[in-house]
């Protein structure tokens, strides 16, 4: 007798096999999780709570309610990326060279590079601004950031890498005890979440700082490069999209946390304190948390907002550019199989290093990259939209009242973003 051929058990039908039941549906999440916490953890940088500890002390808890709602606009943009990544396994740089052409992927991945050596400067500031509260000298701090960064994505994996990430991103979860050690009064707090002072300038600004602040150009471009880099298909989409929402609750919850921990503290003593710096808000809220135990909390979640950062702001540059420039482009290739690679993520890391350590003013220097990520939105929420409309097949695309709806929130961030980037020239 001959034997019978066994039937062939696609990818697709072993994941839908595994999803029944409550514990194969948590271990496919678990499998898929990665993109979209650790672009959220590394939008919560050390820029964004610096912006946070301002929007606290000045104003008190009234900037609270506007990031709860920011979850939605984040999740809504950063969704677009996912669909895209999943639906069209290419990159963010790969699909408009073949939408609009090579001239308009030319200039996204400028933009893009810009963008990326602007962000690992200031995560690069964050950390040595963790290290200068411990009288570790600058250059030390940011030449040790970089050798680490190096040493987690030449040495691993695409899998071994979003650990690392997502561990170190982690470290920022240390901000809740922040908040907590604090001491906020609850019935301010809940004033606060009512309370919308849009007659005052410096208040507006700060609106639009908070709002320019949650998408960053490099977002785009790293989950929906790491989508594919990760291989998930189309029918991982539940999980994906489940992945990026989670992460978009976690790092405004952060958020809150930084504007509560400055509240309770700055807020009622100087609310016109200028934390311009890491240092100077360390020094600021240790006095009321505490000596050694406050300074080393704080240091542990600024250290992994920065780290996470850096390691998803190089990895951007080079996946950016090679998709683009069509040179191999993968965490899981080894040194030798994708030279080119490797070395645009080191160079990106010794640019931004140089420019810290130049000498420039850090408080200007991060102003300006401020500026410049607000003038680079246009581009880059652009072209995500179009993408959204044309390059997905057709039962996917973005139409109807949920793209006016998408649109209209894009334009929103654009133009407070922009704002918000000229007034703090």
């Amino acid at each position: 007798m001959h034997a019978q051929p066994q039937p062939v058990v696609t990818e697709e039908a072993e994941d839908e096999r595994a999803r029944r039941g409550l514990r194969g549906r948590l271990a496919l999440f678990l499998l898929v999780m990665g993109p979209g916490l650790i672009v959220m953890l590394a939008d919560t940088d050390a820029g964004s709570l610096v912006t946070a500890a301002q929007s606290g002390a000045q104003w008190g808890y009234t900037l609270i309610a506007l990031q709860l709602f920011l979850i939605p606009i984040l999740y809504m943009v950063q969704e677009l990326t996912v669909r895209l990544g999943l639906y069209t396994g290419r990159g963010h740089g790969e699909l408009i060279r073949e939408t609009f052409g090579p001239f308009w992927a030319w200039i996204s991945v400028t933009t893009l590079l810009v963008s990326c050596v602007g962000a690992l400067v200031t995560e690069m500031i964050g950390t040595a601004g963790a290290g200068q509260i411990y009288g570790i000298p600058l250059d030390l701090s940011v030449w040790a950031t970089v050798l680490f960064l190096l040493f987690v994505v030449i040495s691993g994996s695409y899998r071994s890498v979003e650990i690392v990430a997502i561990i170190v991103g982690l470290f920022e979860v240390a901000l809740f005890y922040v908040a907590y050690r604090a001491h906020p009064h609850i019935p301010s707090l809940l004033r606060g979440l009512g309370t919308f002072p849009i007659g005052h300038p410096s208040y507006l600004y700060l609106v639009a700082a908070n709002i320019g602040a949650v998408i960053m150009p490099w977002m785009v471009f790293y989950q929906q490069a790491s989508v594919v880099d990760k291989k998930l298909k189309r029918h991982h989409i539940g999980e994906a999209r489940a992945d990026t929402l989670l992460g978009a609750f976690l790092t405004q919850a952060i958020m809150i946390a930084m504007i509560v921990a400055a509240a309770a503290t700055i807020g009622r003593s100087n609310p016109h304190a200028s934390l311009n710096d890491v240092p100077e808000i360390s020094r600021m809220l240790t006095s009321f948390l505490g000596g050694a135990a406050g300074r080393a909390v704080f240091a542990v979640g600024i250290v992994g907002a920065s780290l996470v950062a850096g390691i998803v702001v190089s990895l951007t540059a080079a996946w950016g550019l090679g998709e683009v420039s069509g040179y191999r482009r993968s965490l899981n290739h080894r040194l030798h199989e994708a030279p080119w690679f490797y070395l645009v993520y080191a160079l990106a890391l010794v640019a931004g290093a140089l420019l810290v350590t130049s000498g420039v003013n850090l408080v200007t220097l991060s102003i300006a990259i401020e500026v410049m990520n607000a003038l680079l939105l246009p581009i880059v929420l652009g072209f995500l939209y179009l993408l959204a409309r044309r390059a997905l097949p057709p039962a996917h695309r973005l139409r109807g009242g949920y793209a006016v709806l998408v649109l209209t929130l894009i334009v929103l961030t654009v133009v407070l973003g922009v704002y918000g980037g000229l007034q703090a020239l």
